[in-house]
């Protein structure tokens, strides 16, 4: 069975929690100083001068106060959607490698070029240091550019008029991604007086921008930067992969909670600040920093449904309630989350920081333990298959589906052309050096089999392409087993996020698969060259692939896969047995329906069957199982994902046959009607809808609710139960904030039934 929390299996985990005290005082110091100031939403913008009393600044045009041009600075940078910059205490978001204004406001006299000296520093960090790039020292000298594009630089701008001085800052697209602070250095050029000193607490944020085509997240089409920096809402694709499941979530990355808790948790990692430029690193710390396991992460995860000290990863709707929480808790892990959470955690933090993010999710995912590039599955003689294999050792698994992120930079880090998407997993499952991170691993690189390239790129490559080996007991075999199947064709059968240029409420018709960014098409000669380049670059692998026995095998064997169950529903499984040779032939058969989570890690048995018969020379025969509601639905785990196994052994031939389906129990929609036109700041009411579809009343309903730019995420209790075949119904009231295209996101959750989601997109007039 499954680990209780962090890690979705059941092995003993090294948490690895450090001692922050060994990194020293000024870091101690300066995380206190974040936690305080975003625990208090920032104090309110404090400007001192020092050394006011000194008589050696007597003359020094001091420095009355700084204007940031928030709001335009905001239009022209693709930031105006924050929330932060809207606040009653806003603050300047800015994007790297284009130019931003800046004004002072001398409080003595009028600027003065001939006599003013007057020095611009930026600072970053604790320890803040020129020869680092940490600290940037700009005097004002000039009304034009004149350093490199890869400085930073300033300019007087023409606008400038009497005691207000204004510039124009450029900032390279190098420059570090983070909170900078401004001091501003006054002295007098021709005397030899003491600077005065103006320091402007106003946090500065410097995001990466994928608008400049000198910034290595550049991304160069206009739609895909509207879906992979500025969407905040979307869908994580959930199910089984011949159905799968558009969950709806709001990203929610614009809000006021996201910044300030996305740059405190990079200062958890402790990624040094001269790297914070540097998208590579900071994705691998963005994958280290979303789970608990390392420095206190935001999301503490929990794969065996016990979920009563914390909140059930099936009611987040969206990714600001969970940053909230964290923030609310005094940065301690939120309790809980799984895959599809964690990827959507990321994707906020990763399109709030500006680099273009979109969460994939892998169907029939591979969970390779022991680098071998196959997943080993081990059968007793009954076909009960062994977990942890015959020495408790081999736990590699199938996932139903996994999900992580993609994310779009260069790689100058790896030869040419390994640029492009690259994935990185927030989800804890395997340490990468030392901590609970993975990726950056290029899709490229995954698609040729060039597993040697960093970052996890073995581990990624193994998800979507490792062969599937079934080993059933043997008593002559030398090591007691012998392989009954090898399956090429079964992993990563579709890698789905949404379409850029689709939005589908009612469906799912606005997925897109992009398996081929990861994989040749399955069975091709491209496909099985980059298996062949990875494996022999893995001797662990060779042994796979090298065994061969040659046994006749004249008995045809299908299970036939089924599409599609809806909760209430009965349903049959069949393996139909063709007798293809011109002799009779005796079949034994097992076949067993269980309930699994979508670890792939088994629940509980819904049924079985076995039997053994004969089958004539050409005949073909079904054999059938069938499995009623009542049977199934008490034993289902939160995802209703049911695994079929069926073994057949054909006795004169000694020929083996296995093959598994999982499918899932679907359950219905939720609908959302709009019943009176939204507007800003004006009642707006929505009714929740949808039909009982179980035997039993639904008790202790509610309904958790979120709306980036509509409502903050709330859960709202709803009295009474919902009678067999009733309807649920329930009308809600809010005041949207923010006019044009918005998202209602919700989920329905009872005692009985759970994560029954919908949304709706609403047009909200201006007030």
């Amino acid at each position: 069975m499954e680990g209780a929390t962090g890690n979705p299996r059941n092995q003993p985990m090294a948490h690895n929690l450090r001692s922050r005290n060994r990194y020293g005082s000024d870091y101690n110091n300066w995380v206190n100083n974040l936690r305080s100031d975003y625990s208090r939403r920032f104090n309110d913008r404090v400007a001192t001068e020092e050394e006011e009393a000194n008589p050696s600044t007597v003359g020094v045009n001091k420095i009355e106060r700084t204007h940031w041009y928030i709001k335009d600075n905001a239009r022209t940078h693709n930031t105006i959607k924050f929330d932060l910059v809207h606040d009653k205490d806003p603050k300047p978001i800015l994007r790297r490698g284009q130019p931003f204004y800046l004004a002072i406001r001398f409080r003595d006299r009028d600027y003065d070029s001939t006599k003013d000296r007057v020095i611009l520093n930026f600072k970053f960090g604790p320890k803040p240091s020129v020869t680092k790039g940490t600290a940037v020292v700009l005097p004002i000298e000039n009304e034009k550019f004149t350093r490199t594009k890869d400085d930073w630089d300033v300019r007087v701008d023409p606008g400038s008029r009497g005691k207000d001085l204004v510039l124009q800052v450029y900032a390279p697209a190098g420059a570090l991604v983070g909170i900078w602070r401004l001091d501003i250095r006054c002295a007098l050029k021709e005397e030899r007086t003491r600077p005065a000193l103006f320091k402007d607490d106003t946090d500065m944020y410097m995001l990466f921008n994928p608008w400049c085509k000198d910034d290595s997240v550049y991304l160069e089409d206009e739609k895909k930067r509207q879906e992979f920096i500025m969407n905040d809402k979307g869908k994580v694709y959930v199910g089984a992969y011949r159905r799968p499941r558009g969950r709806p979530w709001s990203f929610a990355q614009f809000e006021d909670v996201v910044l300030p808790v996305a740059m405190y948790v990079l200062e958890m990692t402790r990624i040094a600040h001269t790297e914070r430029g540097n998208p590579i690193k900071v994705v691998r710390a963005i994958s280290a920093a979303i789970n608990s396991q390392d420095e206190d992460g935001i999301l503490e995860g929990r794969w065996d449904g016990n979920y009563e000290d914390g909140i059930a990863p099936y009611k987040w709707t969206g990714s600001a309630r969970i940053l909230e929480e964290y923030l609310r808790s005094g940065y301690q892990p939120v309790k809980y989350g799984q895959c599809w959470v964690f990827s959507a955690l990321t994707t906020t933090i990763c399109r709030a920081m500006g680099i273009p993010c979109r969460s994939v999710t892998n169907f029939v995912s591979a969970h390779d333990t022991n680098a071998s590039l196959t997943i080993d599955k081990y059968f007793d003689a009954d076909g009960d298959e062994i977990e942890g294999g015959p020495d408790g050792e081999s736990w590699d698994s199938i996932w139903n589906f996994h999900v992580w992120n993609d994310v779009w930079m260069t790689r100058p880090d790896l030869p040419q052309g390994y640029g492009g998407w690259q994935a990185i997993d927030a989800t804890p499952q395997e340490e990468s050096d030392s901590k609970m991170q993975c990726g950056p691993a290029s899709l490229a690189a995954i698609r040729r089999g060039d597993i040697g390239l960093g970052y996890d790129a073995p581990f990624v490559f193994a998800e979507v392409n490792a062969d599937i080996m079934h080993w059933g007991e043997d008593p002559e075999s030398d090591w007691g087993y012998s392989r009954m199947k090898i399956n090429r064709f079964h992993v990563g059968r579709n890698v789905l996020t949404k379409d850029p240029e689709k939005d589908d409420d009612l469906g799912d018709d606005d997925k897109q698969d992009v398996v081929t960014d990861y994989k040749n098409p399955e069975g091709s000669a491209g496909e099985r060259l980059a298996i062949h380049n990875a494996v022999r670059g893995y001797r662990r692998a060779q042994r796979y692939y090298e065994f061969n026995k040659d046994i006749k095998e004249d008995v045809e064997f299908d299970l036939v896969d089924i599409d599609k169950i809806e909760v209430g529903n009965t349903f049959t499984v069949k393996v139909i047995i063709k007798n293809l040779s011109n002799e009779p032939r005796t079949v034994s058969a097992n076949l067993t329906a269980r309930s699994i989570y979508y670890t792939g890690v088994h629940y509980a048995v819904i049924k079985k069957g076995d039997g053994k018969f004969p089958i004539g020379p050409k005949m073909t025969k079904e054999l059938p199982l069938t499995v009623t509601y009542n049977e199934y639905w008490q034993k289902l785990r939160e995802h209703c994902m049911v695994k079929m196994y069926a073994i057949c052994r054909v006795k004169e031939t000694g020929q083996t046959w296995t093959d598994e389906d999982d499918f899932q129990v679907e359950k219905p929609r939720l609908k959302i009607t709009a019943l009176s036109p939204p507007k800003v700041k004006t009642d707006c009411e929505v009714e929740f809808s949808f039909k009982n579809p179980l035997n039993t009343p639904m008790t202790e309903c509610s309904l958790n609710v979120d709306g980036p730019g509509l409502l903050r995420p709330t859960e709202v209790k709803v009295k009474g139960e919902v009678p067999v075949n009733g309807m649920f119904k329930y009308k809600y009231i809010f005041r949207p904030r923010i006019h044009g295209d918005r998202k209602i996101i919700a989920t329905f959750n009872a005692k009985e039934i759970y994560d029954v989601n919908g949304s709706i997109t609403i047009k909200v007039a201006k007030a």
